[in-house]
């Protein structure tokens, strides 16, 4: 695996090293050593799949607070999307800043977000499908969400929203972010 360093500390655009022949290729996508070497979350504790149907689909911005936060290893299995992490660490000098990466079915990349950081995306492409493996277990009374469309972050999103979930849509600025309400249907949904 290759190790791309993002703008954020800890957070990683992490590339397949792809071994090739005339079969096709093997890559390792996850290496719990290779992980602890580099003194990130190593412990995957839980996995999870999104399957969107439209292109222009948007699920965010969401996370976990203390003392439930979860790191996320986020890959495209299917399809193409416009992944993007947000600082929400309160005493971060980046706090509210954004990056964006696309991850796809082509490029195989998988996106690891820190502890601290809000995630959501748009997908590209119309039957895309995320894989998360995740650090922590989900905690209700931990989740939080900020609105995707929130002026003072700024996001860029590439395409009109065709789907997004009441919930996300209804969602306060990241200034004042509560716990989100769930029901017992949405308890295991990002």
């Amino acid at each position: 695996m290759k190790f791309v360093p993002t703008k954020f500390e800890n957070a990683w655009l992490i590339e397949p090293d792809r071994h090739e022949d005339e079969r096709g290729f093997f890559a390792r996508t996850w290496c719990q050593r290779e992980f602890e070497e580099r003194g990130l979350t190593a412990d995957l504790v839980q996995c999870s799949v999104s399957f969107n149907k439209a292109r222009g689909t948007l699920r965010g911005m969401h996370f976990q607070a203390a003392p439930n936060e979860e790191a996320k290893l986020v890959r495209c299995t299917q399809g193409s999307i416009f992944d993007v992490i947000v600082d929400v660490r309160r005493q971060s000098p980046t706090f509210g800043e954004w990056q964006s990466f696309e991850l796809s079915s082509k490029n195989r990349n998988a996106l690891l977000i820190p502890e601290g950081f809000a995630h959501g995306f748009q997908t590209l492409a119309p039957d895309s499908e995320l894989l998360y493996q995740m650090s922590e277990f989900f905690h209700p009374e931990s989740a939080r969400a900020f609105h995707f469309a929130d002026p003072a972050v700024g996001i860029d999103w590439p395409l009109p929203v065709a789907a997004i979930s009441e919930k996300d849509q209804s969602n306060s600025p990241l200034d004042h972010t509560r716990p989100t309400i769930h029901r017992a249907a949405q308890a295991t949904s990002p």
